[in-house]
């Protein structure tokens, strides 16, 4: 059986398509990501400007066409943040739906934690001991802390990249006074999580995917072999190697970036917030050893699927 999932992010449209076994193992056979920039022009006005609704729907219809295909036999398309705060979000799911016989799930921030972390599980080797899992979408930023067993606590916030972009466009390269605005508006917004942090100490932060893959692969093309990544679903970061590429991205203009190896064109601009994020939380909270997982909402659909929940 082949299972296709297309993950319908604010920045990206991820799909994933994988060949089940009958063990409930999968061996994935294709997958893209199409940049589509959904926030752009009215992500903080609370809709998806015409360009951006465009791009989108042609997006989506080049990830169905894919699906067909490689004959998926079942299709699971899920929406997040900006789709889901959007006044015409509904409009896109109908249209969608006219176009592909798709129907969209328009998922919560809460429900998006919780695919995330059985994502993450099933690509890194977690402990009894609690992580705090992060994953940086561009309309909202997910934290979620739990084991190998279970979330002990989760919240989706209004932090995504593109999101805080829009909120305060930073200059080219960045001024030390914007990345201070950055992290006034981090450490307002991110009270729930050193509330919860306290009731439940962490040993260690992983990354999933998205921002966190840009940021490996940068380290590797800078300090190592890029072969390193290969076949691999985990990462464990140096985190003063972390600390070199953060001050690199800094000092950067966005022609700059372009030019830097291992970093796509399309988080050129959003690698600038990631990264301060990344850095606000790993000083703020100690951290002092921080993984990548590859996987995240798209493989959490998978794992699903295979338990006969969805």
């Amino acid at each position: 059986m082949k299972i296709a999932v297309i993950d319908l992010g604010t920045n990206t449209f991820n799909l994933l398509i994988v060949e089940v076994n009958s063990d409930k193992t999968y061996l994935p056979i294709f997958q893209a990501k199409i940049s589509v920039k959904l926030a752009e022009g009215g992500m903080n006005k609370g809709f998806i400007a015409d360009v951006a609704f465009d791009r989108g729907i042609e997006a989506f219809k080049t990830h169905f066409a894919s699906t067909q295909k490689y004959t998926a036999d079942k299709i699971y398309a899920f929406a997040t943040s900006a789709i889901r705060g959007a006044s015409n979000g509904a409009e896109f799911v109908e249209k969608v739906k006219a176009l592909t016989g798709i129907y969209i799930q328009v998922i919560s921030g809460d429900r998006e934690a919780e695919l995330i972390y059985y994502g993450v599980r099933s690509a890194v080797k977690m402990s009894e001991q609690a992580s705090l899992i992060i994953d940086i979408g561009g309309g909202s930023t997910e934290f979620i802390i739990a084991n190998k067993s279970q979330i002990f606590w989760k919240q989706s916030f209004l932090l995504g990249a593109a999101r805080l972009l829009e909120m305060f466009p930073p200059s080219d390269p960045i001024k030390l006074s914007e990345i201070n605005i950055f992290v006034d508006h981090l450490f307002t917004e991110l009270q729930p999580l050193f509330e919860a942090i306290k009731e439940y100490p962490i040993t260690e932060l992983i990354g999933s995917s998205g921002s966190f893959d840009s940021l490996a692969e940068m380290i590797v093309h800078r300090f190592y072999s890029t072969q390193m990544l290969d076949d691999t679903t985990e990462f464990t970061f140096d985190l003063g190697e972390c600390a070199t590429i953060y001050e690199e991205i800094l000092k950067s203009t966005n022609l700059e970036r372009l030019e830097m190896k291992g970093l796509v064109a399309m988080r050129v601009d959003m690698i600038v917030v990631s990264s301060i994020i990344v850095h606000f939380v790993i000083r703020s909270l100690e951290i002092e050893q921080m993984r990548l997982s590859t996987y995240s909402l798209k493989e959490g659909v998978i794992y699903e699927v295979l338990e006969g929940k969805l």
